[in-house]
């Protein structure tokens, strides 16, 4: 925790918490394209394709080449997926930060500090799905500064403001995938509350799940 600064986001922060985001979700591509692959429907159309072609070719080579062009595909249908939810999250909140969190009541945003680089991010509002209670959004650490303590610190920071507030718990969403932020909450005193699939079609069909958790808190302010 030593030189770890947790402070107020400023205009000056916004290209670099940007930069933050999308290199942290770009890192799920892999676990994501292979929580695809484990999909029954995945491994089923991969298997028609190949017994289908195998059967009018008599030829291992025009099946494999499909395969590995279905596989390649695969993968890029997820950069494209996650590649559309930067850009979802850009224009929902993160290209006028100041408007949607430093401006609004019981909103904030926070960068983590070290030696003057910005290496991690947070923000927390009023959840939508959780009416009374804080939402815990936009976690994201530089991999060159993870096991520092920052994203706790950041956890913690959020958990603090919602006390202060006078809310009583702190809600938040993360994907099945990422499982080194599932640690981090469970550890920091979350709950996991239920699953539930994305509601656009294709998280239906691939089994693409969010985990809502929330941890609960013991108010010592009131809310202004």
């Amino acid at each position: 925790m030593a030189g770890i600064q947790i402070r107020k986001y400023r205009d000056d922060d916004a290209e670099t918490v940007k930069e933050i985001f999308t290199n942290g979700l770009s890192e799920h591509v892999p676990s994501s394209f292979m929580h695809i692959l484990k999909q029954p429907l995945t491994q089923m159309v991969l298997m028609c394709l190949f017994c289908a072609l195998m059967a009018s070719s008599r030829s291992f080579l025009l099946p494999i080449l499909a395969a590995t062009l279905f596989l390649a595909g695969t993968r890029q249908f997820v950069i494209y997926m996650l590649n559309r939810y930067i850009d979802k999250s850009f224009r929902s909140d993160l290209n006028k930060i100041s408007e949607v969190y430093m401006q609004q009541k019981d909103s904030c945003f926070w960068v983590a500090e070290i030696d003057g680089r910005v290496v991690g991010c947070v923000a927390c509002l009023p959840a939508a799905r959780s009416p009374g209670c804080l939402e815990l959004k936009r976690m994201s650490v530089r991999r060159s500064h993870r096991g520092m303590g920052i994203a706790k610190a950041l956890c913690k920071t959020v958990a603090d403001f919602t006390r202060d507030r006078g809310f009583p718990a702190v809600i938040l969403y993360t994907s099945t995938v990422q499982t080194d932020a599932q640690k981090l909450y469970e550890h920091m005193g979350y709950t996991r509350l239920r699953e539930f699939a994305i509601p656009e079609l294709v998280g239906k069909i691939l089994n693409f799940t969010l985990i809502e958790y929330r941890l609960d808190l013991q108010a010592d302010g009131k809310k202004d």
